[in-house]
């Protein structure tokens, strides 16, 4: 854990009792603050009170006591319309932070002597992929690495500046949204495209919580394949732009290679790291690597033996010449069209709750998919966008995964089937994990053989 000072003795709202809530009441309460605990839902409630923290209604308080509100970023800050919390703080004159803000004031309270780097990573998409792969590099490289945040354990419950080297922490824009003093030795905006614009008001608000990362940045490394990743980084003195379009850039990354500072790097060893989009995320992560003291050589071998993410790109098994990828982290039609991009040919199986646009922004890549097998509220709507296309709907996971399977086979070829949904998961699945391991599980009842992370 990471206590967090400052609040000495003061009282603490903290809304939303999820992962980052109890951890940030922990944290806060390490520190010496004195939490002050309310949810919506019960069982959240009876989480704190059973660890011990006082629980009070929040819309009953005197809100001139607190020093601060502690927000799950899981509540809307400011659109649709701010949360009755975020109302009553700013009516009272309470700041309001979240866990990003609070672990930034923990690392401006640690000696400079003992204080660790810090490397935050954001985008739209591939930023947990680029997140697991600089946390990889820096450890195959010797380093003390806790990577966390967005993506696995809460960042104020990794190890304590003490026994860290470089914390390595993926951010969203929620948590960006609450941040005013965040300052990390490196930050990272993979890329943007239009996602959680109900949350932000819109594209301008959403690319604006983005580039929060660089406020305070000290190294700043910025994705310039689309529009509004090149408006931030000309709006900057001295960022470091990542190009894979062939656009003029810092770093030029292609299929299977990058080439930054003179260096070419053969990617095409790095067998979990297929696609131009994966090249993207290596160029980040050598840059990242570099900017902490890894060596170029430490840092080109860490992305060689990357063993991948799970459900991002990761081929969970294979049943004779058929593999199978799971990339359930595909959650917009953006993110699967990098995975599509990355095979000439796939039996895709896509749907779930459609996000704005569908899937109308990949008929490009339409003519390499052989067979679309459609599952979720979004099946009806992708089947009459795909036209043409070969598809069939298949409503369910267990139903595409075996339809896709014999398909794939029966062509006697070397053959991908491919879950990438363009979609949210919230239709059928509690997460993108549940619908990756329910892909999974799927793939082996086929009696196929487990590949493990690839």
């Amino acid at each position: 854990m990471i206590p967090v000072p400052g609040f000495e003795g003061r009282r603490i709202a903290v809304f939303g009792l999820g992962r980052s809530g109890i951890t940030a009441a922990r944290a806060l309460h390490a520190g010496g603050a004195i939490p002050i605990l309310w949810d919506d839902g019960v069982s959240g409630r009876m989480q704190a009170e059973a660890e011990g923290f006082a629980v009070e209604d929040l819309s009953r308080a005197d809100w001139s006591q607190f020093a601060a509100l502690v927000l799950s970023p899981g509540a809307p800050l400011t659109h649709p319309k701010p949360h009755w919390t975020v109302d009553k703080a700013k009516a009272a004159g309470v700041e309001i932070i979240g866990d990003i803000e609070l672990f930034a004031r923990a690392m401006d309270r640690t000696p400079g002597t003992v204080r660790p780097k810090v490397i935050a990573i954001t985008g739209t998409n591939g930023k947990s992929t680029t997140t697991a792969l600089i946390g990889w590099v820096l450890k195959q490289a010797g380093l003390k690495v806790a990577v966390g945040g967005n993506i696995g354990i809460g960042v104020l419950a990794l190890p304590a500046p003490a026994e860290v080297g470089v914390y390595v922490i993926e951010v969203s824009s929620y948590q960006l949204d609450l941040t005013t003093a965040f300052a990390p030795d490196v930050a990272i905006l993979t890329n943007i495209s239009p996602d959680h614009l109900d949350r932000h008001g819109g594209m301008e608000g959403y690319i604006a919580a983005k580039a929060r990362i660089f406020s305070h940045a000290n190294l700043s490394l910025v994705g310039v394949d689309e529009e509004w990743g090149r408006r931030i980084a000309a709006g900057m003195a001295d960022a470091r732009t990542v190009s894979t379009n062939g656009a003029p850039a810092d770093i030029s990354a292609s299929d299977r290679r990058l080439t930054a500072d003179g260096e070419m790097i053969d990617l095409s060893a790095a067998r979990s790291l297929p696609g131009r989009h994966n090249a993207q995320n290596a160029a980040f992560a050598w840059a990242a690597a570099r900017a902490v003291g890894v060596s170029h050589d430490d840092a080109v071998q860490g992305l060689m033996t990357f063993p991948g993410l799970a459900h991002r790109m990761e081929e969970v098994a294979r049943l004779g010449k058929v593999r199978f990828i799971n990339d359930s982290k595909a959650t917009n039609a953006d993110a699967a069209r990098q995975a599509l991009s990355s095979y000439e040919r796939s039996f895709w199986i896509a749907g779930g709750r459609a996000k704005q646009g569908g899937i109308d922004d990949l008929e490009e890549l339409f003519p390499r998919v052989v067979e679309a097998f459609l599952i979720g509220e979004s099946a009806g709507p992708f089947a009459a966008r795909l036209g043409d296309t070969p598809h069939r709907i298949s409503g369910d996971m267990a139903s595409a995964v075996k339809a896709a399977a014999e398909a794939a086979a029966a062509t006697g070829r070397e053959e991908v089937v491919l879950l990438s949904p363009a979609a949210a998961s919230f239709d059928q699945y509690p997460d993108f994990e549940a619908r990756g391991e329910a892909f999974r599980a799927a793939v082996l009842n086929l009696g196929a053989t487990p590949s493990g992370h690839g």
